[in-house]
């Protein structure tokens, strides 16, 4: 089958013509599965990338623009690029025990939490020394998250006097804290 046919194959074959398709896959299938072959060396692997190769040729057939070059060129590229495609994506998906040694473990280690224990003990003691509603508004401010209006509402008071509650409990925290 010369060039000439085979680029009027793939002509056809973007117009959705099925016999076009069927005889351009039986001619040039053996060439095209050898390419697959060379890139993903597995056989199994490249009979599985062929038959992608000829999805991509049946569904962008209408990509293929009739030039100086070889039909079977264009046939090729398809073919390679795919399987390079394939590889890529393996490399992608096979992360190894050395590529998880170097991420940073996120949780703190032992020491660090017993800091943080003592520190949260530290705390919890200093915030006993506070008048209970000041104590509330503070957890509930700073370890609830409520907003000042909240705050203001639920223990009954003006907002601004919330913020000047907030403001000297921090500040007696502090003090407590660096005893």
């Amino acid at each position: 089958m010369t060039a000439t046919d085979i680029s009027k194959l793939i002509v056809r074959t973007s117009m959705r013509d099925r016999a076009a398709f069927d005889l351009l896959y039986r001619q040039t299938n053996a060439k095209l599965f050898g390419v697959c072959l060379r890139v993903l060396t597995d056989r199994a692997e490249a009979e599985e990338a062929l038959q992608e190769v000829y999805v991509k040729i049946w569904t962008k057939a209408d990509r293929y623009a009739v030039s100086d070059l070889s039909p079977i060129s264009w046939l090729v590229a398809v073919a390679r690029n795919h399987a390079i495609d394939r590889i890529r994506t393996r490399r992608v998906k096979q992360t190894g025990l050395d590529e998880a040694a170097e991420i940073a473990d996120p949780t703190p280690g032992p020491e660090a939490l017993a800091v943080a224990g003592d520190e949260g003990a530290r705390v919890h003691h200093c915030l006993e020394e506070l008048e209970a509603d000041r104590a509330a508004a503070v957890r509930g401010a700073y370890l609830v998250g409520e907003s000042y209006a909240e705050l203001a509402e639920r223990h009954g008071v003006p907002l601004n006097t919330m913020r000047t509650w907030l403001r000297r409990s921090l500040m007696k925290l502090k003090d407590c804290l660096e005893r």
